[in-house]
């Protein structure tokens, strides 16, 4: 059983990031029929939304691109910032999404930014108190290890509506302001649900550790 959690660990995020990989390699080299670049994509939209102070940046990196919402940026990746592939249409409004949840106050994100630093210490800590609860034969700070693994699927599960909602708000601005036609926002519709699939295994993977971790305490010790 451990061995059949720790593959599917392995795989679920690895079949994840081939569906994004692919769909990205797919429509990265389809132009679509407006040759709008990312960054007039995103323009129009954060305009059409009353978001003009929000800047929008070019980053390094491939897949990098993420908005800011302590500094209220926009990052593009070289990539997406100045392509006009349907790749960087749907990444570009993508990343506006989330600007437009931090403008009306989307409940999720709010939460996943509260959550962010608690989670950041609680799962940098929970390995080393289960190692110490185990040396010191601690059944009560295992399970606290445990605990705090527990918040980094608390904080997935928050991302998931966060990064859905995100998709949904970048498919309808683009089809409100005609950046894409019929078929061009099918092929947008593929690309966001294949990128959806990698918070989705974010959320699975994190279930199985926690799930593998339990298994691991309780069956060494069932043998005492």
């Amino acid at each position: 059983m451990d061995l059949l959690i720790f593959i599917l660990m392995l795989a679920i995020p690895a079949i994840a990031q081939f569906l994004v990989s692919s769909s990205y390699s797919k429509y990265k080299n389809i132009e679509n029929e407006a040759n709008i670049t990312g960054f007039e994509v995103a323009r129009k939209i954060l305009d059409k939304n009353d978001l003009k102070d929000i800047y929008i940046v070019e980053v390094n990196g491939n897949l990098t691109d993420h908005y800011d919402p302590k500094r209220k940026v926009v990052r593009l990746s070289k990539e997406v910032f100045h392509g006009s592939s349907i790749a960087a249409l749907s990444v570009a409004a993508h990343e506006c999404g989330h600007a437009i949840q931090d403008k009306v106050g989307y409940t999720y994100m709010r939460i996943r930014s509260l959550l962010f630093p608690v989670v950041h210490f609680a799962t940098g800590l929970s390995y080393f108190v289960i190692f110490l609860g185990l040396a010191m034969e601690s059944i009560n700070m295992i399970w606290l290890g445990i605990l705090l693994v527990g918040t980094g699927l608390i904080f997935q599960l928050v991302t998931l509506p966060v990064e859905i909602d995100a998709s949904k708000r970048a498919k309808k601005e683009i089809k409100a302001l005609e950046l894409a036609n019929s078929e061009e926002q099918k092929g947008v519709a593929k690309m966001l649900s294949a990128a959806a699939s990698t918070y989705l295994a974010g959320v699975l993977s994190s279930a199985l550790e926690i799930v593998r971790l339990v298994l691991i305490f309780t069956n060494s010790n069932n043998r005492r």
